[in-house]
């Protein structure tokens, strides 16, 4: 935004002259040369620099005049910064980064919840709130991202330093990719369907006032409640929303929306007063003392939740239902890939770009998987032959072993308690390694927790949830123990190096340690590089000892790993082979040797999220390639404890920018 010329300075100071200035203001608007934000501020500043300057026609001794020259300098300059800060060009690409960052941030009242910075203290102004959800959403989010881009790309890259052009990457790629989504008008405002078992609209939000909205004092309560009252409104728009879809020709595969429905019906099984959004509303004002919340408020906030529940939540549901069940004839005769949708083959392309940070497409990574299945085949061959077990395929003997009850915990809830205890312990034994292999180590700690019951069904085996910035939270590994056969023994080390340390909580919870970098690259994710990494850890944990002595256990490892093969076997196959759910199925269960509930869940989130499980092995044998480049090219100078720096202390990043960032520390340690 250009300042105002010489030539418009001359007009308004002659226009100046004898107005008051509420009159000069008016007469600057009907001459049409007021200006606008930062334009306003520089008007400003040359009327006092005249009232400073012009000294023949006022009364104003020199030393005042010189005081007020020096306080009109460091208006000018903070003035001038405040407005390229808030409005115009920043200084620097790090301003422009943290910028984008706050106004995203403010926005997204459930994001700041996640990050757990400001709830419950004198600057909470969301944590009462929900964000909306529909068309209107959408295309606000892609007018941000597309003013985000453009404001981006004002800076010249071959002219920046090398941490902001590791920041202009990383950022371009991210709203170039989300952008992309504007090719398809079906796409929802929040995952591809907006009702599916496992990232649907329709459990999210309840699951985010379970884990995510901390509870931590009276003023948290009450939010806790506001956005109670705010789900039924939330429902509704995802039922609208997948209408919406509906008519569009985007129909929810039939077995998605039957577990979907199965999923509501569960989550309304509770009476209200006893739903578990009241009941953990219950167990925290049971702690606070009648000085912090009266009795009163108490009992008028708990009728508030239920009425929430009764009157709110549970009519959207029902709602819901109707819904659903409306669309069911026409679901049973969709196939399950995304290649059935308007352009879905292209929108699929697209999918795996953003979720590998890659170019492959669906056939490359379609052989890629044959070909890594085959290899870990042979390796899970070998342990199983030296074990005595050699009757059957390799995926009938690893299921035997799975369920073999020497192996299993008891379906009790003591036996649930034994399994967070052991995930608990193998997590605080390997913890203990770590600082040989880590120069920097994550501060936050991380728990085990079982995935909350009314969301069991649908939700993976594990999933991590990183800790609140103000340490309210710390990280969680959630575990799925809707049934026990689905953890044996043997497999639970892989499983907490993933998705705890040195896995999801190691690098998750360091990177939000790295305040030298932009808030915004401290809070990105990339699948590829995030699970990539976390995959790259099971390896890892081979090789400093973890499985020595240990066959079995190195047996779980590898069974691990060709389930990660064996989705870019299954997901290529549905979205752009037509193969049907059972197909993919059969291929999981036979070649990982899974219970077959567990592979049922796995398809089902392939379905539903297209590309996402391709990201795993993709990155993951990203990372190693650049070890073994690393490795080849240093000699003796290479170390691991330096090449997890690289890798970890710049945050998530794109595979492309991560080769990038390898190459560079290569040739600066030659």
């Amino acid at each position: 935004m250009a300042a105002l010329g010489s030539s418009n300075w001359k007009r308004v100071y002659s226009a100046s002259q004898g107005l008051r200035r509420s009159e000069l203001c008016q007469g600057w608007r009907g001459q049409g040369i007021l200006p606008s934000r930062g334009q306003c501020l520089i008007v400003c500043v040359r009327f006092l620099t005249v009232f400073v300057c012009w000294g023949p026609h006022m009364i104003v001794g020199r030393i005042v005049r010189i005081f007020l020259l020096l306080l009109l300098v460091g208006v000018v300059a903070g003035g001038y910064a405040a407005y390229r800060t808030i409005w115009g060009t920043p200084f620097s690409l790090r301003m422009l980064a943290d910028r984008q960052a706050i106004y995203y941030l403010l926005d997204e009242p459930e994001l700041l919840t996640n990050l757990g910075l400001v709830d419950g203290t004198w600057l909470d102004y969301h944590s009462g709130k929900l964000s909306d959800y529909g068309v209107a959403e959408r295309d606000r989010e892609y007018a941000v991202l597309a003013r985000n881009l453009g404001e981006l790309k004002a800076f010249p890259r071959e002219q920046l330093g090398v941490q902001d052009q590791i920041t202009y990457d990383i950022l371009a790629f991210q709203y170039a990719t989300q952008l992309a989504t504007r090719d398809f008008p079906w796409v929802s405002s929040g995952s591809l369907y907006p009702i599916s078992p496992m990232w649907g609209g329709q459990i999210g939000v309840v699951t985010f006032l379970l884990q995510s909205h901390t509870i931590k004092n009276p003023a948290t309560a009450r939010t806790y409640v506001e956005r109670m009252e705010q789900v039924a409104g939330r429902l509704n728009k995802v039922t609208a929303e997948s209408q919406r879809q509906f008519q569009m020709g985007v129909i929810l595969p039939v077995t998605l929306l039957d577990k979907s429905l199965a999923i509501i019906r569960d989550t309304m099984a509770p009476k209200p007063a006893e739903h578990p959004l009241v009941k953990k509303l219950d167990e925290h004002m049971a702690k606070y003392a009648d000085s912090d919340m009266g009795a009163g408020e108490k009992a008028a906030l708990r009728s508030r939740a239920v009425a929430a529940v009764e009157t709110g939540i549970y009519p959207a549901y029902t709602a819901m239902i109707a819904a659903l069940e409306a669309m069911r004839p026409q679901a049973e005769q969709q196939s399950d890939g995304i290649d059935r949708l308007p352009n879905g083959a292209a929108f699929y392309q697209q999918a795996l770009e953003r979720q590998t940070t890659t170019k492959m497409t669906a056939e490359e990574i379609h052989a890629l998987g044959l070909k890594e299945v085959a290899r870990i085949t042979a390796d899970m061959e070998a342990i199983l032959t030296a074990q005595g077990l050699t009757q059957g395929t390799v995926g009938e003997r690893t299921k035997a072993l799975g369920e073999d009850p020497a192996q299993l915990f008891p379906d009790t809830d003591e036996g649930r308690a034994q399994i967070i205890a052991e995930y608990t312990r193998l997590i605080r034994e390997i913890e203990k390694l770590m600082p040989d292999y880590f120069a920097k180590i994550p501060t936050a700690p991380v728990e085990v927790r079982r995935v909350p019951q009314a969301s069991e069904k649908g939700s993976a085996g594990a999933y991590y949830n990183a800790p609140a910035l103000d340490g309210s939270r710390p990280g969680v590994f959630y575990a799925n123990l809707r049934d026990v056969k689905e953890t044996p023994k043997w497999g639970m080390k892989t499983l907490t190096y993933h998705e705890a340390v040195p896995g999801h909580h190691f690098q998750i919870a360091l990177t939000q340690q790295l305040t030298d970098l932009p808030f915004i690259r401290r809070q990105t994710l990339f699948a590829a590089y995030a699970e990539g990494w976390a995959l790259y850890t099971e390896l890892l944990a081979k090789e400093i000892g973890m499985y020595e002595g240990d066959p079995l256990g190195d047996l779980g490892r590898l069974q691990a790993e060709i389930f990660r093969a064996a989705r870019l076997v299954v997901d290529t196959g549905l979205h752009a082979k037509g193969w049907r759910r059972e197909q993919a199925i059969d291929y999981m269960a036979g070649v990982t040797g899974m219970a077959r509930t567990d592979v049922e869940t796995e398809i089902e989130r392939y379905m539903a999220n297209p590309g996402q499980a391709c990201a795993y092995k993709v990155g993951q044998l990203k990372i190693l390639e650049l070890r073994e480049r690393a490795k080849a090219a240093l000699g003796n100078k290479f170390t691991l404890k330096a090449f997890h720096s690289v890798v970890l202390e710049q945050g998530a990043m794109p595979l492309t920018v991560l080769e990038g960032q390898v190459d560079a520390w290569i040739a600066r340690t030659k």
